[in-house]
């Protein structure tokens, strides 16, 4: 599991006083990427790009400006080039938002959707 602290800009805020819905896909781009910069080698770091190709996204509570709030990232299976994870976003014990996705890994070189080396995954995934 990757955790990715949050923070909260006064622009995420919508009309209503809370964080906009959109807001939370951003919050998962960065928790995936920032776990695979974090978990992955720096050649694979700088060989592979990713882009998300469907998210999932179940709300469950509202957040607020000042709230402290993580998102908790977890690999949950690689086929091909394509990568699931499972994202939970929290403000202490509750629950805000639940993400599953899925992204394709991208050759940085060519734009072409690539493979990860079994070594690579396993970082991820262990057997």
């Amino acid at each position: 599991m990757f955790r990715h602290p949050i923070q909260i800009a006064a622009a995420d805020i919508d009309d209503m006083g809370h964080v906009n819905n959109a807001v939370y896909l951003r919050w998962v781009q960065e928790a995936v990427v920032g776990y695979w910069r974090k978990t992955a080698p720096a050649e694979s770091v700088a060989a592979h790009l990713w882009v998300a190709l469907k998210h999932e996204i179940s709300y469950r509570r509202p957040t607020f400006l000042n709230d402290v709030v993580v998102a908790d990232v977890v690999a949950e299976q690689v086929k091909g080039a394509r990568a699931f994870f499972s994202t939970i976003i929290r403000r202490g014990e509750d629950v805000l938002a639940e993400v599953k996705s899925c992204w394709c890994c991208l050759d940085a070189a060519t734009g072409r959707p690539a493979r990860l080396a079994q070594a690579v995954v396993a970082r991820f995934i262990p057997e």
